[in-house]
This record gives structure tokens, sequence and C-alpha cells, in this order.
């Protein structure tokens, strides 16, 4: 039996890793998924082609980008026109990869295999993920800190499974150093659950303990080493957490968010403030039901959505009149760093929504059970949640049922890439003599030596 509900579990979380990868890839577009992005076709192409594999831990930035510069290096082998189309579908495998592992490694706070997977389709779901984080390697690691609090959070039941999150935790918190926010969350896994006089601390959480320790560490004594310029920005509090609501909420609710803007002007701030209320009331109800792994994971998931918004505000100088929106920026394009906050906070509104449920469909002894009308309510406020996570994902996928065109890529118009290097291919045959040639990308561009194109 045990052997069998295993099985389950690696098949229900293979089958949400394979959806996840579709729709990424999906949402993408083909223009976008033949277009490199930023620093895939800068720092990290530059480097690969000047230090080989050696440069893994070359830090950019202020910190190390582990993951993104192993992805690199497998789309390095292929032909230089795939090199496009293998980071595109690589990076969507990465963050399926990251779905399949919350499906799983959430079981313990979100019962229910159905709402586990809404909760690990997250990322594919979420409206302003195609606009630049989705579908490059460049931020593969704003996914991998929604996958963070799980991996720490997670009480290994095998020893295997254990060192296969330690491997996980090491490319991870070797790609974002952000995940010391989450560092906290490591006790959890050491609190076991149960009968009290059943209850046995083992030292299975310890490899991944170790490893993300060591992890942000060499995170901290890169950014020493080699710190980032930073641009501090002078927005006052009230535009952080106006910008906030315009944002990384307001792009759940909207594939545009200048339209949200819009809203504001047109109608004042209730519209925002409202469904804030209303899901605010979602994730304090999580809270006041969960167990208390829950309620941790809820809050935390919670917060580090707040907190990333703020510090990627501060440290790079994003200064916009949020607390009084203009006409002009009705046309502004999203930050990236409203999607990665809204992907902590879409994923706390999904653990809400399976812990709501959960709770009001238990069965428990007569003592202690609660009045019919209130699991009624509990069940009715899980299904709201599960509704926000849906609507959510309609916002960013249904342009016809919401009568506009969702958030177009920043890649939507190109550069295509294997055109251009085909071009350039052409160009070196041409001339023996030309050492490189130039190929644009989104929004940089870089040069290809022609020993590669010959």
């Amino acid at each position: 039996m045990q052997r069998w509900r295993s099985v389950r579990t690696v098949g229900a979380a293979g089958l949400v890793g394979v959806v996840v990868t579709f729709v990424g890839w999906w949402r993408l577009g083909p223009v976008a998924a033949r277009t490199v992005w930023a620093e895939d076709g800068g720092v990290f192409w530059r480097d690969r082609a000047a230090d080989g594999p050696l440069d893994l831990l070359e830090p950019y930035a202020g910190y190390l980008h582990l993951l993104p510069r192993l992805l690199v290096d497998v789309a390095w082998v292929f032909p230089v026109a795939h090199y496009a189309v293998v980071l595109s579908l690589g990076s969507c495998l990465v963050v399926g990869g990251a779905a399949a592992l919350v499906s799983v490694l959430a079981r313990d706070v979100v019962h229910p295999w159905p709402l586990r997977a809404l909760l690990a389709a997250v990322p594919a779901l979420l409206p302003l993920a195609p606009v630049e984080i989705a579908g490059n390697a460049a931020n593969l690691h704003w996914y991998l800190l929604a996958l963070a609090p799980w991996v720490f959070a997670y009480r290994p039941r095998r020893w295997w499974s254990a060192v296969g999150l330690a491997a996980v935790t090491a490319a991870v918190t070797l790609t974002e150093p952000q995940t010391a926010l989450f560092l906290p969350l490591l006790l959890l896994a050491w609190v076991p659950d149960g009968p009290v006089g059943e209850r046995r601390v083992g030292l299975r959480p310890l490899p991944v303990t170790v490893v993300a320790v060591l992890g942000v560490a060499a995170q901290v004594a890169v950014s020493a080493v080699t710190p980032r310029r930073l641009d501090p920005g002078v927005a006052s509090w009230r535009d952080v957490v106006a910008g906030w609501f315009l944002q990384p909420f307001g792009g759940l609710l909207h594939a545009r968010v200048g339209e949200v803007v819009r809203a504001v002007l047109d109608h004042g701030w209730a519209v925002v403030l409202v469904p804030a209320a209303a899901v605010g009331v979602l994730l304090v109800a999580a809270v006041a039901v969960g167990s208390w792994r829950a309620r941790v994971l809820v809050v935390a998931l919670t917060v580090g959505s707040v907190v990333v918004w703020a510090g990627a505000l501060w440290v790079n100088g994003a200064d916009r009149p949020w607390s009084g929106p203009a006409p002009g920026m009705v046309d502004a394009p999203p930050l990236r760093y409203g999607a990665a906050s809204g992907l902590l906070l879409l994923s706390a509104i999904a653990t809400a929504a399976g812990v709501l449920i959960t709770w009001g469909g238990a069965r428990r002894p007569v003592t202690t059970r609660p009045g019919g009308a209130v699991r009624l309510t509990g069940t009715a406020l899980g299904w709201c949640a599960v509704a926000v996570v849906v609507g959510s994902a309609v916002a960013g996928t249904a342009p016809v049922a919401l009568d506009h065109e969702p958030q177009p890529s920043r890649r939507a118009d190109g550069p295509e890439w294997a055109p251009q290097v085909a071009r350039a291919a052409a160009s070196c045959r041409a001339d023996p003599a030309l050492a490189s040639v130039r190929v644009e990308t989104a929004p940089w561009g870089t040069r290809i030596d022609c020993a590669r194109l010959r």
C-alpha cells in the first residue's frame, strides 16, 4: 500500500510538472520563445565563451547564479541557432520541475492533491510571468525563491529524499540570495508532528539545513567581495505600499497593471483595497484554523511578498509616485519585481485555499467539532480562495473573456535569434578574416565568434 501511494504521488507530481511546463511554454508565444533575453545573451553568454564551464560560480551583480549558468552550459552544447529555444524550453522545464516538487513538499500543509496541484501550478498561472520573468534563465531565481519555503520547511521521510533535497537546496541558495528570508523555516523540519509520546527528532533534516546555511553564507561572502552597485531609491513608505497594491496585487486582478491604475484614477482606491481586504480575510482565516505548520507558511509567503517588493524598490531605485498615480502611469509596463512578489502572494492564497477547505471538511470527534455553519463558512472561504487563484489565471490567459489583450512579453516583438545566426554564419563564411559578428537580443546584443559559425 505504501509503495502504491508513493507511486501515485510521484505520478501526480510528474503530471503537474508536465502541465506547468506546457502552459509556461504556451504562454510565452512563438516569438518570445525564439528570442534570447538580457543576461542570457549578454553576461552569461560572454562568460561561458571566455571561461567555459568554470564560469558556474562567477559572480554577477553581487551574487551567484548557479542554475542559470548550468542551463546556459546545456544550451551551449547545441548548435548556436538553437540557443534561444533551448534556453526558453529549459527554463520552462525547470519551472515545471519546481512545481512538481511543490506538489509533493506541500502535502503536510495542503492534503487534497487537486489543491496541491493548484498551488504547484501558480508559477504558470501568474498573469505577469510572461512579461519578463518566464522562459529565460536570467530570471529563474524568482521561481526558486518561491520554491525555497517548501524545501526548507519539509521534513524528509527517507535519507535518500534528504540528500536529494539537499542538492535542490544547493541549486536554490546558490542562485537566489533572497532565500535567506526563509531560513527560519528550516526550524519547521526539525519539529515532528504526531502524538507527544511518539515524537522523535531525527537527523534527516540535517543535509538541507547545512546546505541552506552554507549556500546563503556563500552568497553573503560573494556579495561582500564583489558588491553590487546599489542605486537606493527614495520612495516614501506610502509609495511602496501603494505600489504593492497596484503591481504585485493588482497584477493578480488584471493582466495589464496599467488598467488597474486606470481603474483607481476613475473610481478611487476602493477598486483595489476592497478585493485586497477580502484576500486578507482569507489569509487570516487560514492562519486562524490551520495547523501550526500551515500558519507559519501562509504568513511567511505573505510577508515575503511584501519584503521582496520593498527590498527590490530600495536596492534598484525604482521610485514611482504610486500613492498619487498620474494618467501617464496607465501605459507604464509592470516591474519584474511585481511578478516576483505576486508569485509569493498567489502561493499564499493557494495555500490558504487548501488549508480552509481541508479544515472545513475534516472529520473530528464530536467534542471538538465546530458547528455546521462554521465548517461551511470555512469551506466557502477556501473555495473563494480557489476562485481568486483561478480568476487570476484567467486574467492572464483569457483575453476574449476579459475583452482585452494580455500583457505582452517584452520579447513579443523579438528579435528572433535563429534568423540572425543564419545571417551571421553567412557573413563569417563570406569573410575569412572576420573574427566575430554581432547578434541582437532583447534588449541588448552579443557577439558570436565566427569559429563557432563557420
